[in-house]
């Protein structure tokens, strides 16, 4: 993969000067289960030699000026936004697509369906697709929240804007999305999905939901789907931190569900990582394991979908 010239802004903090009970909170701030000022008060209450509460706060929130890897402007893709029909939804879609340059009607692609975390499509998710395009694939990541207008700009109010949507319609909104992406005059009909966070649960979903249109899935740090894991076809390629007990509780009985309907997965787990280890606008960003990550998840593709 060609990257993009050097990034504008110096990396977060490294991880190893931030102790686990400020990733632990994070996490739980972010999926919801504490407030912003719960977060802030228990960090507050550390002793870390050098580093202030506001410089902890900060290295663990997303810094988007760091997640560009591909740029939009990138010669050898075409990235735009597009409107679609969500019947099974909310009507309505939107979501960023980038092809390939060399892709077209008379040398079609396979395509890969990019899940977004549960705050919108923030610029990070936007750049993985941008990577899939630039690995040969067409990748299409929705925005859930374009039926309240779209992300935000900012993760906390994107966040309280996904909470107040009827998950059932966002999972519509994935399905109608991964048809189109099926039925694209330049794909081959093939059809992955990678999802983080909230998105590693819909691509579990969208998998065990569309047996007959995902052919490979790789959720990381996602939850099981909640039903129809018999009917899964596709094959799972899952990725987990290791200190991400919320997830990770959950993965025994995935498993054992994945082993009696037998379906072709590979797990994985990186070690002394957090929970969104892969995005690297934060400090929970891990470069060696994320790249090993990606490499696994691209050729995961290019054997599943190029076949």
């Amino acid at each position: 993969m060609t990257l993009s010239s050097e990034k504008n802004s110096p990396r977060p903090i490294s991880s190893n000067s931030i102790p686990q009970e400020a990733f632990d909170w994070y996490d739980e701030y972010a999926h919801g289960d504490i407030d912003r000022r719960t977060f802030l008060s228990r960090l507050g209450t550390l002793s870390v030699t050098g580093l202030t509460l506001s410089v902890v706060a900060g290295a663990l929130t997303p810094n988007y000026a760091l997640a560009e890897q591909v740029s939009f402007n990138d010669p050898e893709i075409s990235a735009s936004y597009v409107e679609f029909d969500t019947p099974n939804g909310h009507g309505k879609g939107r979501g960023y697509l980038v092809i390939p340059k060399n892709v077209n009607a008379d040398n079609k692609a396979p395509t890969v369906l990019v899940a977004h975390e549960n705050r919108g499509l923030n610029p990070y998710i936007e750049d993985v697709a941008r990577r899939l395009a630039k690995a040969g694939f067409i990748a299409f990541a929705p925005d859930a929240l374009f039926p309240l207008g779209g992300y935000p700009g900012n993760d906390d109010a994107g966040r309280e804007m996904q909470k107040t949507l009827d998950g059932s319609k966002i999972e519509g909104d994935f399905m109608d999305a991964a048809t189109l992406l099926k039925n694209h005059e330049f794909s081959t009909g093939k059809v992955g999905m990678v999802g983080f966070c909230y998105g590693g649960y819909l691509t579990n979903t969208l998998a065990a939901a569309m047996p007959d249109t995902i052919q490979a899935g790789a959720p990381y740090y996602g939850t099981p789907a909640k039903g129809n894991i018999d009917k899964i076809k596709a094959a799972l390629q899952i990725h987990f931190a290791e200190l991400d007990q919320r997830v990770n509780d959950t993965w025994p009985d995935y498993e054992k569900a994945l082993k009696a309907n037998n379906v072709n997965y590979t797990a994985y787990v990186y070690p002394k990582t957090n929970h969104g280890f892969h995005n690297d606008s934060t400090a929970r960003y891990d470069e060696k394991n994320a790249e090993l990550a990606w490499q696994r998840t691209i050729s995961f593709f290019e054997q599943n979908l190029r076949a």
